[in-house]
């Protein structure tokens, strides 16, 4: 099931721009305090860095993604998720908008 909305957050108005503007994204923050962002890539092969584990959750678009230690591109489509460690990077490549929720923890 795909993510369609969160109820009673708070939303940072502030974006976060990312690699010339190929990805953007608000932090959203839950009543019971969790974090997320929420954001699209567009078309674009990029490295992100992890500080805390990540799980990637498709919303539209999709995606290609390559995993620490992996030389094998996936494949994500609306309403799949992918987890990436903390303190590591991976990859992802996006030929359309991809609109993702990135939960973090």
């Amino acid at each position: 099931m795909i993510t369609s909305k969160f109820d009673g957050v708070s939303v940072s108005t502030q974006a976060s721009v990312y690699f010339d503007g190929k990805c953007i994204s608000h932090g959203v923050t839950l009543a019971d305090g969790t974090k997320k962002s929420v954001g699209v890539i567009l078309p674009a092969t990029l490295t992100f860095n992890t500080g805390a584990p990540e799980t990637m959750e498709c919303v539209a678009g999709s995606c290609e993604y390559k995993l620490p230690g992996s030389e094998v591109w996936l494949k994500s489509n609306p309403g799949d998720k992918f987890s990436i460690p903390g303190n590591t990077k991976f990859d992802i490549r996006v030929t359309e908008p991809y609109h993702y929720i990135c939960h973090f923890g």
